[in-house]
């Protein structure tokens, strides 16, 4: 099945504007930038983030650029599929902008329920205005047309995985496990709403139509810029996926206590453990990323002292009843939301990462302080990044032991539970719900 993304140097346009006539454009720009973005994300992490930067996608207006991303997402999600369908009707590849243009219409008809003749109409549109897609406007037509007309016809959700992605989790998690988790990537996530203490669960479910989750997550299928949303300004809740909610909750920090959040940006789990009571100290090497989470303390009223500095750098003596490890990973676990993640992965980032994890877990150990705990986390799926990392930690530092974690005590799905006593929450757990993010969370305390 062909699954493969094309890439380049540049993300590569479907098509460019040679004499723009705005009346017969309209809906067409979009189009182009859905292309533009989904190439983008093609080419590596991070892509599609920067795309959204290009003047040609910002200066659209915002009901625009918004489809521009819907659509971009629904083809990163369904990219197995939807080149499958193609290549079944395509003697050879055609070059990157057509099979873009391609992309772009099936995504809108078989995901987003877009009329035919409007994705296909557009499409022939893109492949008329430039020069060399020009000679390829009567495939294009020809090929939606043919698909309109007689069906997909037969693929699987398996396909829309890397394939040596797919072999790790198939050899990790089982035949059954993979399906479910192809079955989850082809899905739009809801939004999660992590709320302040003092705020009104009920009420905050309600004023964003949403509902609330084990742990006190609030869900909502809400779409749209989440600054005009109810509770937004007054500092009562910030975006927080409900599985990375977790990890703060395990550590139990609590009033009169020392926090430190290690890798802190963007800053949720920071927020967490200020809102707790406890004295906390962000630290990130970023110092771009903790512009947004100093924004979003100051929205919600909470405080911590930001340091900008690598963890393994920073000159400070202190230790910490409580330490977070929410490590740099691959993020694999997060392609409900970021479905480009999986393209952008290879494999030797796994080893890579797994490196930096192991350096920062000898980082935080001795952050803890005597009697204290450690809370290790990654939104990786992979068990070099999560199970084998506290394996060894386990080895090199005796004086640490795991402290089960109890899941209906901390809102994470009860199958998350290991033997061991960790958490391996997978995005499909919790399907009725919606699913979650995809995290491995350790809870480690100091008892010698």
């Amino acid at each position: 099945m062909a699954d493969k993304a094309r890439t380049g140097s540049r993300p590569a346009r479907p098509a460019r504007v040679e004499a723009p006539d705005e009346a017969a454009d309209i809906g067409v720009e979009a189009r182009v930038a859905a292309g533009v973005l989904l190439n983008a994300a093609l080419e590596g992490r991070g892509g599609l983030d920067t795309a959204l930067s290009f003047r040609e996608i910002a200066d659209l207006p915002g009901p625009d650029r918004a489809f521009a991303r819907a659509v971009a997402m629904a083809a990163l999600r369904r990219l197995g599929e939807i080149d499958h369908i193609l290549d079944r009707r395509l003697q050879k590849s055609p070059p990157l902008a057509v099979r873009t243009i391609l992309r772009v219409a099936l995504a809108q008809t078989l995901v987003l329920g877009t009329p035919a003749f409007a994705a296909v109409s557009t499409a022939v549109k893109l492949a008329e205005r430039e020069v060399k897609t020009r000679p390829y406007k009567n495939l294009v037509n020809a090929v939606l047309r043919g698909v309109e007309r007689e069906g997909p016809g037969v693929t699987t959700a398996e396909s829309n995985l890397p394939e040596w992605i797919a072999a790790r989790w198939r050899t990790t998690y089982g035949e059954a496990a993979l399906v479910a988790l192809a079955l989850a990537a082809r899905e739009e996530p809801a939004t999660d709403l992590s709320l302040k203490p003092d705020a009104d669960l009920a009420a905050v479910a309600e004023a964003v139509e949403g509902e609330t989750l084990p742990g006190g997550t609030v869900r909502t299928g809400r779409r749209g810029d989440v600054a005009g949303w109810p509770g937004f300004e007054d500092g009562r809740w910030w975006v927080q996926d409900a599985a990375a909610a977790v990890p703060a909750r395990l550590l139990a920090a609590g009033a009169g206590e020392t926090a430190l959040d290690m890798c802190a940006a963007p800053g949720g789990k920071t927020l967490q453990l200020a809102a707790s009571g406890a004295a906390v100290v962000a630290l990130d090497r970023s110092e771009v990323r903790l512009k947004r989470l100093a924004a979003n303390l100051a929205r919600t009223g909470l405080s911590a002292e930001v340091v900008a500095t690598p963890a393994e750098e920073w000159d400070d003596d202190r230790t910490f009843d409580a330490v977070l490890l929410d490590a740099p990973c691959t993020a694999t676990g997060t392609f409900r939301r970021n479905p480009e993640v999986l393209r952008a992965t290879k494999p030797a980032d796994v080893a890579k990462l797994a490196d930096v994890q192991h350096r920062l877990l000898d980082v935080a150990a001795m952050r803890v302080g005597p009697g204290g705990r450690l809370v290790y986390c990654v939104c990786s799926l992979e068990r070099e990044e999560g199970e084998t990392q506290i394996i060894a930690f386990l080895r090199r530092y005796p004086a640490f032991r795991t402290a089960p974690a109890v899941p209906s005590d901390i809102g994470a799905p009860d199958e998350a539970l290991t033997p061991e006593g960790w958490l391996r929450i997978l995005p499909s757990m919790w399907a009725e719900r919606g699913g979650v993010d995809g995290f491995f969370v350790a809870r480690l305390d100091r008892v010698a």
